[in-house]
């Protein structure tokens, strides 16, 4: 489905899919309104043709302004060779949302610039609630093409749906080591922002759009 399909789609309520009903855009295609840049570098994030770029010399965290609870995220990203970023959910402004909040995984995890020394965890795969679950590997589309993801946070579940394919389903209560805890604190937390994590790595953001509850 192109920006524009979906956009007629999202604008007309009386002619959305099923599926699509409820969901609103976050993302104008035009330029950053409801959206704030936290720690930047370089460039930040860029509008380029309708899509919302992180560019290699530019990057930080993408935060919505509104804060969200229980939602479905869905969205349209894209990489190239070792591209890596991320989807902040129920995060703070302040802090490394990765621990203060959490982030689900986007990475080129088939590059070779990843299999270098100990390579990566599983818990660094695409889809994963970063360093605490892993998500299932290998359904990530590379070079340039389009990935469907689709992120549920519902109480204590989260739910990462990447090109048609399940790859986490996850009860947060079922952590209980200590440690992990600790150093993960926002996974205790129940609302936050919803944000792009950039690492420096060209990943480009399209049709991205919520719905609560």
């Amino acid at each position: 489905m192109t920006r524009r399909e979906l956009a007629l789609l999202l604008g007309g309520a009386s002619i959305l899919p099923a599926a699509e009903r409820g969901f609103k855009p976050l993302f104008n295609d035009k330029d950053l309104t409801g959206w704030k840049l936290v720690g930047g570098r370089g460039k930040g994030y860029l509008v380029q043709n309708g899509v919302l770029v992180c560019p290699e010399d530019g990057g930080g965290n993408l935060y919505t302004e509104k804060e969200y609870s229980d939602f479905t995220l869905r969205l349209e990203w894209r990489l190239w060779d070792g591209g890596n970023n991320g989807v902040g959910i129920r995060a703070p402004l302040e802090g490394d949302a990765a621990y203060a909040g959490m982030e689900i995984q986007v990475l080129d995890e088939a590059s070779e610039k990843y299999k270098k020394g100990a390579g990566l965890k599983p818990t660094q795969m695409t889809g994963s609630v970063y360093d605490v679950f892993a998500a299932k590997s290998g359904h990530v589309k590379r070079d340039g093409e389009w990935n469907n993801y689709e992120i549920k946070a519902k109480g204590r579940k989260i739910k990462v749906t990447l090109n048609g394919v399940v790859v986490t389903d996850v009860d947060l209560d079922t952590v209980k080591d200590p440690a992990v805890l600790k150093k993960h604190p926002g996974l205790a937390r129940t609302s936050g922002h919803i944000g792009f994590l950039g690492h420096g790595t060209r990943v480009e953001f399209r049709n991205i759009r919520v719905k609560e509850g």
